[in-house]
């Protein structure tokens, strides 16, 4: 394996997996004191110093290795060991091929900010995504408790229901964008969209002083819909509130996972926050532009810097400005994610499923059909 791809996966593994996901619970730990009028995670210290609570993920992962890994009486233990590796795997899997950057050159190397860059990287995600349903329903079954069985039941249900509309609520985006490529979907959105263009579809001319009225290309303004659509069906698919039916406390105690303890309940835990990051980096990819910042695409920014700071320093600065901005996009998007799941109370298992065949579904395939033609008739 070649240096670059070993660091590329190092850079998934170490700062992705094992440095960004704990942060995530410490996040929504605070995210939801500060919504709730509370103080959050602040008693775990070493020597008198709590660093505002950076403390308790550690805190977490010590108790979660030192607990007792319980196999219940009845279970296949096989499937019990296995199912929490089938849940948080597809999870790590997926950042192969979400960029966090774009392509560039110092002199006659070439460094692209994404680990396995397929044609077909969206629908990557989809399939190692649909993974993880088995993880939810070995769990429920293999533990020998009609509990999580029930869990195990609503998750399969729940995440096969789902894949339906994620998949039919961005197919706008591939006609928009005429790729599968994540890449090239960020390429094509570093650039500007004029806001009166559509007068020269029905033969007008746009005057000059609306022409500069622009909006950056972003697949949010192309596909608003497909945009909310897609973002529920991933928090669905998630099983993050308020579509936690399959855990559901009130109801199933723990649902698909509660005979799990341990590092085996970390890390069906710690898959859920994991998937938080994995939503919020494909949706700033397709729909709010990756690595490109508005009004400013990566040749004007070498271009710019490069005419007097010369073009090896204006690029590195470009990868510089690139990351730090797909990450600014991350954290906006895990924001909203943690601010829905302290909005919105938990739904009920019939209006999940109601939401996605009767809701959802008939919107995305509406929206396809409208896309199309709307495609036809400026392209006519």
């Amino acid at each position: 394996m070649p240096i670059e791809e070993i660091c590329k996966t190092l850079f998934i593994i170490l700062v992705i997996v094992a440095g960004l996901a704990p942060i995530i619970t410490w996040i929504e730990r605070k995210q939801s004191a500060l919504m709730q009028d509370r103080i959050g995670a602040n008693r775990a210290d070493i020597g008198g110093i709590t660093v505002l609570g950076l403390l308790h993920p550690m805190a977490d992962v010590l108790k979660l290795m030192t607990k007792e890994d319980v196999v219940p009486q009845g279970a296949n233990r096989m499937m019990h060991m296995l199912a929490p590796l089938i849940a948080a795997l597809p999870a790590i899997i997926a950042f192969g091929v979400i960029p966090w950057g774009g392509t560039y050159s110092f002199g006659d190397t070439t460094i692209k900010m994404v680990a396995a860059d397929p044609d077909w990287g969206l629908l990557y995600i989809f399939a190692i995504g649909s993974i993880a349903t088995y993880g939810a329903i070995m769990a429920g079954w293999a533990s020998n408790n009609n509990w999580s069985l029930l869990g195990g039941l609503r998750a399969s249900a729940q995440m096969i229901s789902y894949e339906v509309t994620l998949g039919l609520s961005v197919v706008g985006i591939f006609m928009v964008f005429e790729t599968l490529k994540l890449t090239d979907m960020v390429m094509a959105q570093d650039t500007t969209l004029r806001v009166f263009g559509f007068i020269e579809v029905f033969g007008g001319t746009v005057p000059a002083f609306l022409d500069w009225v622009r909006l950056p290309a972003w697949g949010i303004f192309y596909q608003p819909l497909g945009f909310v659509m897609f973002l529920t069906a991933m928090m669905a698919e998630n099983k993050r509130p308020p579509f936690d039916a399959p855990e559901g406390e009130s109801e199933l105690i723990a649902g698909y996972f509660l005979e799990y303890s341990g590092m085996r309940f970390g890390l069906f835990y710690m898959s859920e926050f994991i998937e938080v990051i994995v939503i919020a980096g494909v949706v700033s990819t397709i729909f709010l532009g990756g690595w490109a910042i508005p009004f400013l695409d990566q040749a004007t920014i070498i271009g710019g810097i490069g005419s007097f700071m010369g073009e090896g320093f204006a690029t590195g600065l470009c990868v510089i400005l690139h990351f730090m901005t797909f990450m600014l996009k991350l954290i906006v998007m895990i924001w909203l994610q943690m601010l829905l799941r302290w909005t919105l109370p938990r739904f009920r298992y019939d209006q999940v499923m109601n939401l996605c065949w009767k809701g959802l579904l008939p919107l995305s395939i509406a929206n396809i059909l409208i896309t199309g033609a709307v495609m036809l008739l400026v392209r006519g």
